[in-house]
């Protein structure tokens, strides 16, 4: 096996043909320059160079051949160290991202996306729409690098997640629902069924139904439970029930539908994005430090009843 030392010291030789020369450009004595040849000859069992106290010093037919060669190993070897070291800063390869929707109405997404391919470009992006129970067990099971989730009281071993995203509730009704243009009071959601998107847990916008109605002092007569928030806009459109959504929610451009305050409730909406710990790849931690370092964005006042 061709050692790398070596090889770099023969093309050093065989361009400048002077040992003294050579030395000085590899920055290394003339002794052990001369060593690093005979060690290469020795091990190919040939002679690269013809040398002499008076003539000229040339390459040998074997040494004519191995240059080319010798050269565009090289050069293969310093193209791989490179993409290696862009790996390992995280300036190259893959992330899998997961995402719950208001991640993307939130604007949390697009603006972690947008930062992170300004300086990252060369970063492959995969996006996965997903509920966040999905999300995390796929984190877990090192499906995805990154989720963008709503946040929980507890993850799984060796998951961590930081909050970056809070925003104040609204109500979703139908427009031509009797709360629709009146001062919404939490007494006044007493008899009301609810619509909620909800996964096969506890967990998430249950328990703001649940904080909602402990405060009104009343228990949910009738709750719907569904996978999204679209779904769950197109009901309340329809009349079934009312919905407590994120401010971000409003996007959805649905008709029928107006998003009213809730008078008494000052509960709040919030994102994390989530990664291992311990196996967090170099692109994984720089897509990290973009999107958690721009903050969390103050949250909209909802003072008004927006169509």
């Amino acid at each position: 096996m061709l050692d790398t030392r070596q090889l770099r010291t023969f093309v050093a030789l065989a361009e400048e043909l002077h040992f003294g020369r050579a030395a000085d450009r590899l920055e290394i004595a003339q002794s052990a320059l001369s060593r690093q040849l005979q060690d290469l000859e020795a091990d190919l069992g040939l002679r690269l160079l013809n040398r002499g106290r008076r003539a000229a010093v040339t390459l040998t037919e074997a040494g004519q051949a191995l240059l080319g060669e010798a050269r565009v190993a090289l050069q293969q070897l310093e193209r791989a160290e490179a993409a290696a070291r862009r790996a390992g800063r995280g300036e190259v390869g893959r992330l899998e991202i997961g995402y719950v929707t208001s991640a993307v109405l939130s604007g949390v997404l697009p603006e972690a996306l947008g930062r992170f391919r300004l300086a990252r470009p060369d970063v492959q992006v995969q996006l996965n729409p997903m509920e966040t129970p999905r999300q995390l067990a796929a984190l877990a099971d090192g499906l995805l690098d990154v989720a963008v989730v709503r946040p929980r009281s507890s993850y799984p071993d060796g998951i961590e997640a930081t909050v970056v995203h809070r925003e104040s509730m609204l109500l979703a009704l139908a427009a031509d629902h009797p709360l629709a243009r009146t001062r919404i009071d939490l007494a006044a959601l007493a008899n009301e069924p609810f619509v909620i998107p909800q996964f096969d847990e506890s967990a998430g916008f249950a328990e703001h139904l649940a904080a909602l109605a402990a405060r009104g002092g009343f228990e949910p007569k009738q709750t719907y439970r569904v996978r999204d928030f679209v779904t769950a806009i197109a009901m309340a459109a329809a009349g079934y029930g009312v919905v407590p959504v994120p401010r971000s929610v409003t996007s959805i451009a649905l008709e029928n539908v107006v998003f009213q305050p809730i008078h008494g409730y000052e509960g709040v909406a919030e994102l994390a994005i989530a990664h291992r710990v311990a196996s967090a790849s170099p692109a994984t931690r720089a897509f990290l430090a973009v999107a958690v370092g721009f903050g969390i964005p103050s949250f909209q006042a909802a003072s008004e009843v927006v169509t």
